[in-house]
């Protein structure tokens, strides 16, 4: 599937139904898009299963509920969606957009607690977000911006609002010639980058950051478990920045990322080594069992 994404053919699930991709409009007056009031999932379907498809329906609920609203679909009414979606778009291997928000209504404020909520599923086909990085390593940024403090923002939701300095971050990493930027958070602790986890090895074993201002990643979590299983010790902790350059490799995890290794972030470098490329190749067949 090519094209913009408002001009292409298919079905789009909105609010029960399904309707033509072309169709599936919302009006100017939307809350979410003044506001922000707006939780997504990224999801990706393999062989015709979405990877840990509950774990994602689950947490659009719990990101709905930081926000402030309820879906009015069920986790197994959302699951269903996600199916006929897939089905009716001839779709095995696709990527899985669910969004829920706060429309247009009563409240054209802040406050919007009289404007109805919406979900609506889309699937399309996309290849691998960093396009050959994920043989030959990604060039990463160092963004301006930090994550924020846990008490300025829901920082555990997947909500639209947490995104603006990802983009922002993510187009000047882009003018440099790089794939990402890396944000360090509030306290100047090594974070995530702008759609994804990130992981270093050293001397055998793992270290990614402590998941305490930004979203613990399904696949973060995954490879958490996989790397235990190995016999892999794993330092969930505080990394500060100047610890970058003791590092031999680099790997981001995400939905979209899956895992792609990272060969440069700013002036450090880094082996796509063994670890990477085994768990890389090992992902890759749980995904796909």
């Amino acid at each position: 599937m090519a094209g913009s994404y408002d001009d292409r053919d298919g079905k789009i699930w909105m609010d029960g139904k399904l309707v033509e991709w072309r169709d599936a409009k919302v009006h100017v007056l939307t809350h979410a898009m003044h506001y922000a009031s707006s939780v997504f999932e990224g999801e990706r379907c393999y062989n015709g299963k979405i990877f840990k498809s509950r774990e994602h329906s689950e947490r659009l609920h719990f990101s709905a509920g930081e926000l402030d609203f309820e879906i009015p679909y069920t986790v197994d009414e959302i699951e269903a969606a996600k199916q006929q979606v897939l089905t009716e778009n001839g779709l095995t291997d696709a990527y899985v957009r669910a969004v829920a928000w706060r429309g247009a209504g009563e409240d054209m404020g802040v406050a919007s607690l009289r404007n109805p909520v919406h979900l609506a599923i889309a699937a399309w086909e996309w290849g691998n977000y960093y396009g050959d990085a994920k043989m030959k390593g990604a060039k990463i940024d160092i963004a301006k911006w930090k994550r924020p403090s846990p008490e300025t923002i829901p920082v555990h939701a997947k909500a639209a609002g947490l995104y603006m300095i990802c983009t922002t971050s993510k187009h000047a990493a882009e003018a440099k010639g790089c794939s990402d930027a890396l944000f360090m958070d509030y306290r100047g602790y090594v974070a995530e980058c702008t759609g994804a986890n990130i992981f270093f090895v050293k001397d055998g074993e793992v270290h990614t950051p402590k998941a305490d201002v930004f979203l613990n990643g399904i696949t973060r979590q995954t490879v958490i478990g996989m790397l235990k299983d190995k016999g892999v010790t794993v330092h969930e902790r505080v990394i500060m920045p100047e610890e970058l350059e003791g590092f031999e490799q680099c790997w981001l995890t995400g939905t979209a990322a899956e895992v792609t290794p990272v060969g440069q972030i700013a002036d450090y470098n880094f082996e796509v080594g063994a670890l990477c490329r085994e768990i890389s190749e090992d992902y890759e067949k749980l995904v796909r069992a």
